[in-house]
């Protein structure tokens, strides 16, 4: 059931479609929105997100058999963020995670939350841990700085794109000029209740804003980036999602077999597209190199210092040289390619660390 966010009823509040239904895409005014979100003045609703609980004694060592990431050490207020796979590897959830000493929070698409607690509550078994989907009772909100009035919430730092503790980067450019640390990115856990007052006059930006500094940030999304097929190496997600080093959890053997080889059959690519047209493709368009099919475009929006740019899932083989078409029914937009996660492991930059996102 899709949630109606009460902010709907802002002035110039238009609802977003897919998998922001129920909030608003922007309040009409979206380059402005993003700009103040960009510079921290505006916040943007992100009641559409689901969230799940787990709570009991056993809950971090439990999830810590299960997923990507090494749950053990995590401390209260501690940010993280893990993958819980199939047997071959491929993605199935990716989970925002944050521990308040007695509950860990997930914050997942709002497709997720019913089924990855369902898979949770079937993982239980004799420990003593409780899953619940608290989605209805729970919003979130979102920004690029902390808000001081807002000091007594419980807030998820995104790590993206630091390289965390066990971690890799598959990127061709060092953390240091990953362009992702323009965009430090905060989701703060709101009673719903009281989206409304803790909002209060704040500026709001709409997701059409969020998403455009997420595409810039080259920060991967389930549901955009992400089908059926993808290994995390493909999107870059060994940086922030993957303990290289932990114990078995179900997909490692993949993960590390992938990681040895270092070649991914497929790679996330920025692509800069031509800004003379009046349009934008749409998701789910073809990438073309030449009159081949190399790839899918992910996620489109338009940015406001570099007008229409989308992240897409291409093949490994395809030259980063090469000039690539993407082709929206009879329409063609020539695009640039960028390269995130590097085609030859020998061009990878980044390096495992020793490095876990903590509490500010």
């Amino acid at each position: 059931m899709t949630i109606k966010s009460p902010m709907l009823s802002r002035p110039g509040a238009v609802e977003a479609g897919g998998a922001d239904t129920g909030v608003a895409s922007h309040y009409g005014e979206p380059l402005r929105e993003q700009r103040a979100l960009a510079a921290g003045s505006a916040v943007v609703d992100l009641s559409c997100r689901g969230v799940v609980t787990v709570t009991g004694p056993d809950r971090l060592s439990w999830l810590n058999t299960l997923s990507s990431q090494q749950m053990t050490d995590l401390v209260p207020g501690q940010s993280t963020e893990l993958l819980l796979l199939s047997v071959q590897g491929r993605i199935e959830f990716d989970a925002r995670v944050v521990d308040d000493g007695g509950t860990t929070w997930l914050i997942v698409e709002a497709a997720e939350a019913a089924p990855l607690a369902g898979w949770l509550t079937r993982m239980k078994f004799m420990l003593r841990v409780e899953v619940a989907d608290a989605s209805a009772t729970w919003a979130v909100l979102g920004s690029t700085q902390r808000v001081p009035e807002w000091a007594d919430l419980l807030v998820w730092e995104d790590p993206w794109p630091h390289i965390g503790a066990g971690g890799y980067s598959y990127s061709v450019v060092g953390e240091e000029s990953h362009p992702g640390l323009e965009r430090p990115w905060f989701e703060y856990l709101v009673p719903a209740a009281e989206l409304e007052a803790t909002v209060g006059d704040r500026p709001l930006a709409g997701v059409w804003a969020a998403e455009a500094l997420r595409i810039a940030a080259w920060r991967p999304r389930w549901g955009a980036e992400t089908d059926d097929k993808t290994i995390p190496h493909e999107l870059d997600l060994l940086r922030t999602a993957v303990h290289l080093s932990k114990g078995c959890y179900k997909g490692q053997e993949t993960v590390a077999r992938v990681h040895n080889l270092g070649h991914p059959p497929r790679r996330l690519v920025f692509l800069q597209l031509d800004g003379s047209q009046h349009t934008m493709p749409a998701a789910g368009s073809e990438v073309l190199a030449g009159s081949r099919k190399v790839g899918t475009v992910t996620s489109v929006a338009q940015h406001y210092e570099m007008g229409p740019v989308a992240l897409a899932v291409i093949k490994r083989s395809v030259d980063p040289e090469e000039a690539l078409t993407v082709v929206d029914g009879d329409e063609p937009y020539t695009a640039a390619q960028e390269i995130i996660v590097a085609p030859d492991a020998g061009q990878v930059v980044g390096r495992q660390t020793g490095f876990l996102r903590g509490p500010r």
